[in-house]
């Protein structure tokens, strides 16, 4: 099942695996920070990609970039196969996908004036400086900064505006894909919905397609269409966000959503809280059958042999778990 009916996705991930050889000691060993995962982004949509951290979520964003090589697998752009591309072919993508990184007093070089840095890709693109200057002056209007920002340096700035000039940077091409790592998690609380609401304003007016990666459900909530939620480099499960909220059905996700506070004081006291045991499993050495089965509470024999397929549950999403979404049509319970 797609994320999404469309007729043809603007990003196609298919049985995506990135796994990384360790050498020495471990000259055999072998990291599978992503193995085998497939999804959907419908154009002018917003997928989530969400988990604890090392469960593969930014090595998937930067596979489908060209940052990381995958081991198999295809990823499609517009149709397009990118999945190889390299140098000017890789260059060419440029206009057409970019990436928000997590931290944006990372992201700009602090010797380099606003103008200058949100101007760098249009620069390297070989546009003539009039129109650097001028489009500076738009992209920064565009995302709610005054034009005098232009003449500043970072350490000038606020972390909410630092990263309304890296989003500006990022838009300098045009680009119709943004993968969004993370964008609001390095920012205080009070300036996050601020950041979130601009991104869903630029979406419906620019009519951009985004691949978000965060660990925050609440924020996944606000800003996403659909989600897929990822464990040790597989998915959980994977759906429309309103779904995988109201009646989320592996595990895992029940878990993840029921660490998230609510707003009512008496619904947060009624609610039970599941508290995961042990540790995430190590990506070098994953459980052979079901790769939640050292914390899942539900568990059964079957488990432990056998890997669970997605499959479509009557709530709307899809979920690999053996006893909550049974691969023979079995009665599904809560």
């Amino acid at each position: 099942m797609a994320l999404a009916e469309s007729p043809q996705p603007l990003l196609q991930v298919r049985d995506l695996k990135v796994h990384f050889p360790l050498r020495g000691a471990h000259k055999d060993a072998t990291v599978k920070a992503v193995d085998g995962i497939s999804f959907d982004v419908p154009a002018g949509r917003t997928v989530a990609i969400v988990g604890e951290s090392g469960c593969g979520k930014s090595t998937t964003a930067y596979a489908v970039l060209g940052l990381e090589k995958p081991t198999s697998g295809q990823v499609l752009f517009d149709g397009r196969d990118i999945t190889h591309l390299r140098g000017r072919d890789r260059q060419a993508l440029a206009s057409e996908m970019q990436i928000v990184f997590q931290d944006p007093s990372a992201a700009l070089d602090p010797k380099m004036t606003i103008g200058d840095s949100v101007a760098e890709p249009l620069a390297i693109a070989g546009r003539p400086r009039q129109e650097r200057r001028r489009r500076v002056a738009e992209l920064l209007d565009r995302v709610g900064l005054s034009q005098t920002f232009a003449a500043r340096l970072p350490n000038a700035l606020s972390g909410g505006q630092r990263q309304r000039v890296v989003i500006a940077r990022a838009l300098a091409l045009s680009p119709r894909l943004l993968v969004l790592d993370e964008p609001v998690s390095a920012l205080d609380v009070s300036i996050r919905s601020q950041i979130l609401n601009l991104l869903l304003e630029l979406q419906r007016d620019l009519g951009l397609t985004y691949l978000f990666i965060s660990h925050d459900l609440s924020v996944v909530r606000h800003i996403a269409d659909d989600a897929l939620v990822l464990y040790l480099g597989t998915i959980a499960e994977r759906g429309p966000v309103d779904a995988l909220f109201e009646a989320p059905r592996h595990p895992y996700t029940q878990a993840l959503l029921s660490a998230i506070p609510l707003p009512d004081p008496a619904r947060q006291r009624r609610r039970e809280r599941i508290v995961l045991k042990g540790e995430l499993p190590s990506a070098l050495d994953p459980p052979v059958g079901c790769p939640f089965i050292g914390r899942c509470p539900i568990s059964i024999d079957r488990c432990a042999r056998v890997r669970p397929p997605l499959v479509p549950c009557p709530t709307g999403t899809e979920a690999a778990c053996h006893v909550r979404a049974p691969a023979d049509g079995g009665v599904v319970g809560l």
